[in-house]
């Protein structure tokens, strides 16, 4: 890779070190998800010349109408992931820039992702194997199918919005697991939730409101 692993400038350490600042005073309390945050180069997987903007704490584009999802967000997300626990098998639906993967891939002892847009696809694996993450596996796919080969599964991220929670990811949750999900339309309030599997059904509960690019389906 020719792109720096530590960052100069605006992909300082500094820099970094200020945007885990905001995110602290926004509500984020998890250690474990801090710290990775603070040493993973986000400027890696946004394009060169938005590397500026590396570690604000804003949705970037990412190409093809997607979007790295906006730091505070993606720190919320994890952090509800595994709020009971570290979970051993994480599939995340959506891989698009690969940043979430990454960041699960620090945390969790396997991650399954799935990202329907072959070049996304293409560009997050060659990313996360330079990087040296040998604990992720990688599926072109329609996410809302899940990964089923591989369930159940520990946790389910979804880093789209869906505008139903598609069935086929809850049958994939292990008794005990956890679906992080955004659901709703683009013109319609978005709600963060977070769903349970357990042995008599499913539990929902509302993070807070957001707004995510639509889950693209095949």
């Amino acid at each position: 890779m020719n792109k720096n692993i530590q960052g100069i400038g605006m992909t300082s350490q500094r820099t970094r070190d200020r945007l885990i600042e905001r995110l602290r005073v926004k509500g984020i309390r998890n250690v474990t998800v801090l710290e990775v945050m603070r040493s993973l180069p986000r400027h890696l997987f946004i394009d060169e010349a938005l590397a500026t903007r590396a570690y604000e704490d804003d949705a970037l584009p990412i190409g093809h109408k997607q979007t790295i999802s906006q730091p505070y967000i993606v720190a919320r997300m994890t952090e509800a992931l595994i709020s009971e626990g570290i979970p051993s098998k994480v599939l995340e639906i959506g891989t698009g820039s690969g940043y979430q993967a990454a960041l699960l891939a620090h945390i969790v002892e396997k991650v399954y992702t799935v990202e329907l847009i072959k070049p996304l696809y293409q560009q997050a694996r060659k990313l996360l194997i330079s990087l040296g993450l040998r604990n992720v596996q990688y599926k072109l796919s329609d996410g809302t199918w899940g990964w089923e080969n591989y369930a159940p599964y520990d946790a389910i991220i979804v880093t789209a919005a869906a505008p139903e929670i598609p069935n086929s990811l809850i049958n994939q949750l292990a008794i005990g697991g956890r679906l992080i999900i955004p659901v709703g339309t683009q013109d319609d309030v978005q709600q963060l939730l977070t769903l349970k599997r357990t042995s008599e059904g499913v539990t929902q509960e509302k993070i807070e409101d957001v707004s995510f690019v639509p889950l693209v389906r095949g």
